[in-house]
């Protein structure tokens, strides 16, 4: 006998969470967005994100909202350390039903709907995942932060900050590049940048990508895209 009546798709990771909300038939009623839910990023905060964008796309689909009517499918960041896994699990809410992978899986099963495929994903972190012939998913990267996560907007965001770094120690020149990532983390001199530094975590560094994108021109940034093959 059914016991729920929503369905509910969780994207999660280190930037932001896409929530898609389905009825029972599996047809797609709304779709909402919230802040993070990469388990290394907390797991109070990845159920905070999660619970703020299901009640989102309820209020866009002017839906009641009760969890005990969910069945959520969660494909999330930092699900493959068992030390977050399972205090995420037990946090859960009382759900109708539970069902948690790595956003890698479930982007392999999205992009090519459960057939043998490949996807590359980039976005605060970085992985490879190919789904084989016999239905294995085998994975190349996703370490993880700081020390993986090649061409990964943390990565960029990462080695970005060097330069505003040197901006600063006069070690090269304090041009608009460095002037706008000191902007971007509202630095002024050396101790402002070190107290955001002390600060930043995956997302942060993540936050700088788009200002590295927006100076490709830039010789610096020029060697970063050349690294990471873009």
């Amino acid at each position: 006998m059914q016991k729920y009546t929503w369905l509910i798709g969780v994207d999660g990771g280190g930037t932001g969470t896409r929530i898609a909300l389905g009825d029972a038939n599996g047809v797609e009623l709304a779709r909402a967005a919230a802040g993070p839910s990469g388990l290394g990023l907390g797991i109070a905060r990845a159920w905070q994100s999660i619970e703020e964008g299901c009640r989102a796309a309820f209020a866009h689909a002017g839906l009641a909202f009760d969890w005990s009517q969910c069945v959520l499918g969660c494909g999330l960041a930092g699900v493959n350390n068992p030390d977050w896994l399972a205090p995420f699990l037990a946090a859960a809410p009382p759900v109708a039903g539970l069902a948690v992978e790595s956003d890698a899986y479930t982007t392999l099963l999205g992009a090519h709907g459960g057939a043998p495929g490949v996807v590359v994903a980039l976005g605060t972190g970085s992985i490879a995942a190919v789904l084989g012939e016999d239905g294995q998913c085998r994975i190349a990267g996703g370490f993880g932060f700081p020390s993986g996560d090649e061409a990964s907007g943390a990565w960029f965001g990462l080695r970005a900050i060097v330069w505003a770094q040197q901006a600063l120690d006069a070690r090269v020149p304090l041009d608009d590049f460095a002037r706008a990532l000191l902007a971007h983390a509202r630095a002024t001199d050396r101790d402002s940048l070190i107290v955001w530094q002390c600060a930043a975590n995956q997302t942060a560094y993540a936050s700088l990508a788009p200002v590295v994108l927006a100076h490709r021109e830039h010789p610096f940034v020029a060697k970063l895209l050349a690294e990471a093959g873009v």
